[in-house]
């Protein structure tokens, strides 16, 4: 089959699906009478459309469940007026009750309560699970076996991730003196009611009574939530397929 034939129909799959494809769902467009493109030649045709999406205001991105076409980031301050509701926004109590599952899965609801310092509230747990970015992977063997929750696929292609191994380190977000400087810092909007916050001195207070880990963990929780917060901001301005508005009910 032609080279260019081939990357047609793969760019009308990608267009056309509103979700990412990884190469066998793409091979599997391909009836088994015709002629059947090896992996390669899927790689290339998927080569040739980044190449031409560069200067445009597509780019196609890999993601963990496949490719897909999005709208780039720089696009955003245009393409957020399609909607008319603002993206959802979270507490800053959700956003790292999520870093610290992303960072130190798999890890029990008990275990976030410890580095945290406060009762991780369960309308926090019920609209992780509900956006289907967190689910329960296993069991502690410990009385009482504590559901033990870890990130999803959904989590990784939400936030443009192939793998964890792309989550930022500690090291590359900041250094620990200006963490330090920040932890009682405020974001204006993010605070929901029903789902209670603990201020992050009382969490620093409570680190330093139990050891430098705890300190350093709850480190980790801040910096990356103000990590998920950006992502959090600039990928719902701008994701290609426009689910925004159901999954936002659902989250609620």
């Amino acid at each position: 089959m032609n080279p260019d034939i081939i990357k047609k129909v793969v760019e009308a799959a990608l267009l056309a699906s509103g979700q990412a494809l990884n190469i066998d769902r793409i091979m599997s467009l391909f009836a088994e009478g015709d002629f059947q493109p090896e992996k390669k030649d899927i790689r290339a045709a998927l080569d040739a459309i980044a190449e031409d999406c560069k200067d445009r205001g597509i780019e196609l991105r890999e993601v963990a469940s496949g490719f897909r076409l999005q709208v780039r980031e720089d696009m955003a301050p245009w393409i957020s007026r399609l909607w008319e509701e603002k993206p959802q926004r979270y507490t800053r109590a959700l956003l790292e009750t999520l870093a610290l599952i992303a960072y130190r899965q798999p890890v029990t609801r008990g275990e976030i309560e410890n580095v945290r310092g406060v009762a991780v509230s369960s309308n926090i747990i019920k609209s992780l699970t509900e956006r289907e970015w967190i689910k329960v992977v296993g069991h502690r063997d410990v009385p009482g076996k504590p559901a033990m929750y870890g990130t999803t696929r959904e989590f990784l292609d939400y936030f443009n991730l192939k793998s964890l191994d792309e989550l930022p380190t500690l090291a590359e977000l900041r250094d620990f003196e200006s963490i330090n400087a920040e932890l009682d810092l405020q974001l204006p909007g993010m605070e929901m009611p029903g789902e209670p916050d603990a201020p992050h001195a009382q969490a620093v207070d409570a680190g330093a009574e139990v050891g430098a880990d705890k300190v350093e963990s709850e480190t980790v929780a801040d910096v990356a939530a103000d990590e998920i917060v950006a992502a959090e901001q600039d990928n719902t301005e701008t994701e290609y397929a426009s689910e925004e508005d159901e999954i936002n009910s659902t989250a609620q």
